[in-house]
C-alpha cells in the first residue's frame, strides 16, 4: 500500500473520529445546557406564577429577568414542550424552539394567559464558540491532510525515476528544487545518477575494446592454424581457439546482461521455441519431442529469451542419455526435459559462473548463468526438478 493511500486512510479515520466527538461534545453540552435552562426558567416561572396578582411586582420581575411580552405564539409546532406544571389556577408551560435557544414561558392564571420571551443569548455563544472551534479543528485536520498530500507529492516523481533508471534509462534525473529532505534526496541521486551512467558507459566501452582485442588475435590464430602442417597438432590448436572464441562471447553476453536494456515485445511461445532452435544449428531433429499445448503469448525480449531457452535445450541435449529430449509448453510455462543423471548438488550452484559437474567438463559453465540473468532481468522464474529419471527446467512466464 502506497504513503499516499495510508494517509488518506489515516485522515478518514481522524476525520471521522472527530466528526463523532464533535457531534457528541454538541449533543451533551445541548443536553447539560437545556438542562441548565429548564432549572432556570422553572424558578423563574414559579416565582412569576406565585406573584402574579401582584401587576408591579410581575412588571418588576419581568424586566430583571429580561422577558419580553409576546402576544401569540407562531407555529407553535416548531417548539418543544420542557416542562408543563398544570396547578390548581392555571398552568405553566416552558417551550424550546427546535435548532433555537429561544424559550417561551407560558403561564395561565384563571382566565389570564402571558407569553414571555427569553432568548439566551449566553448559552447561544458558549454553543457557538463550542461548535466554532470543532469545525476549527475539522478544517485544520483538512489542511494539514492537504499540505502532508502536497509534501509528499514529489514522491511519485521519485519513485517513477527511480523505476526508470532501475530500467535502464540512465537519463532519468529528478527536478525537484525544495530546501527538505526530499530536495536533498532529489540532489542525492542525481549525483550517484551521474556517477553510474559514467561508470556504466566507461564499462561499456572497455567491454567493446576487450571484445575486439581478444577477437582479433583469436583470428589471427586461426588464420595461422591453416599454415600448420601437422595435423594432430593443427586440430588441438582448433580447439584451443575454438574454445577461446566461445568463452570470449560468452563473458562478454554475461557482461552485456548487465548493461543492455530489454527490447520487450509480444510473441507467442512457439516464436520463441523456432528462434531457439535456429540458434542451434540442429542437424537431427529427432533428438527433439516439441509439444505445444497452450501457445501462449510472451512480453519479453525475444532475443535474449532465445538465448535463455537454447542454452537449456543444448544442455539437455548434451548430457541426455537417451533421446529424444522434450520441450513442452503449457499456459506460462516451458519446460525442457531430458533423461539422464540426477544433479549432484543444488540448482542454485550451477546458476553461478564457471560451475558445472566435474564428470562433465565439456564448456566453461557459463551457459546456466547467462540463462538465470535473462530469467532474472525478466522478472520469471526459472525452476528445476528430477524425476522418474528425468532432469526438468521449467520457466515460468508473465502473459501480457
Amino acid at each position: 500500500m502506497s504513503i499516499f493511500k495510508k494517509i488518506s486512510i489515516l485522515f478518514i479515520i481522524s476525520l471521522t473520529l472527530m466528526s463523532i466527538i464533535g457531534f457528541w461534545i454538541d449533543n451533551i453540552n445541548s443536553k447539560r445546557v437545556d438542562s441548565l435552562v429548564k432549572e432556570k426558567y422553572i424558578k423563574i416561572s414559579n416565582e412569576l406564577f406565585e406573584n402574579i396578582e401582584n401587576k408591579s411586582l410581575l412588571d418588576k420581575l419581568i424586566k430583571i429577568y429580561d422577558l419580553e411580552y409576546k402576544k401569540s405564539i407562531k407555529k407553535e409546532k416548531d417548539y418543544e414542550v420542557l416542562y408543563d406544571n398544570r396547578l390548581t389556577f392555571g398552568n405553566i408551560i416552558i417551550l424550546k424552539k427546535s435548532f433555537d435557544d429561544e424559550f417561551i414561558i407560558k403561564i395561565k392564571y384563571l382566565d389570564d394567559e402571558y407569553i414571555l420571551e427569553s432568548p439566551d443569548e449566553k448559552n447561544i455563544i458558549d454553543k457557538l464558540i463550542l461548535n466554532i472551534l470543532v469545525f476549527t479543528d475539522i478544517f485544520v485536520l483538512i489542511l494539514i491532510f492537504l499540505y502532508l498530500i502536497k509534501l509528499l507529492s514529489p514522491l511519485k516523481v521519485i519513485t517513477k525515476q527511480l523505476t526508470n533508471f532501475a530500467n535502464g534509462d540512465l537519463s532519468s534525473r529528478l527536478d525537484i528544487s525544495s530546501k527538505d529532505e526530499i530536495g536533498v534526496l532529489a540532489i542525492t541521486f542525481n549525483k550517484m545518477a551521474n556517477s553510474l551512467e559514467n561508470s556504466i558507459k566507461t564499462r561499456e566501452e572497455l567491454l567493446r575494446d576487450i571484445g575486439h582485442e581478444l577477437r582479433t588475435p583469436i583470428a589471427k590464430g586461426k588464420f595461422a592454424i591453416e599454415k600448420i602442417d601437422d595435423f594432430s597438432q593443427k586440430e588441438l590448436l582448433k580447439k584451443i581457439f575454438f574454445d577461446l572464441e566461445i568463452l570470449t562471447n560468452e563473458l562478454i553476453e554475461l557482461e552485456k546482461l548487465d548493461l543492455t536494456k530489454l527490447n520487450l515485445t509480444n510473441f507467442t511461445a512457439e516464436t520463441l521455441i523456432v528462434e531457439s532452435l535456429g540458434k542451434l544449428y540442429l542437424e537431427d531433429e529427432s533428438k527433439i519431442d516439441i509439444n505445444i499445448v497452450d501457445n501462449f503469448k510472451i512480453l519479453g525480449d525475444l532475443h535474449y529469451l532465445s538465448v535463455a531457452l537454447k542454452n537449456l535445450i543444448d544442455n539437455a541435449l548434451k548430457y541426455a542419455i537417451s533421446f529424444p529430449i522434450i520441450i513442452e509448453v503449457n499456459k506460462k510455462e516451458i519446460l525442457i526435459s531430458n533423461k539422464g543423471k540426477k544433479l549432484s548438488k543444488e540448482i542454485e550452484y550451477y546458476l553461478k559462473p564457471f560451475t558445472q559437474e566435474l564428470s562433465q567438463r565439456d564448456g566453461f559453465g557459463l551457459g546456466l548463468s547467462i540463462v538465470k540473468k535473462i530469467i532474472d532481468k525478466h522478472n520469471f522464474k526459472l525452476d528445476y526438478s528430477y524425476e522418474n529419471e528425468f532432469n526438468t527446467f521449467k520457466i515460468y512466464l508473465l502473459i501480457p
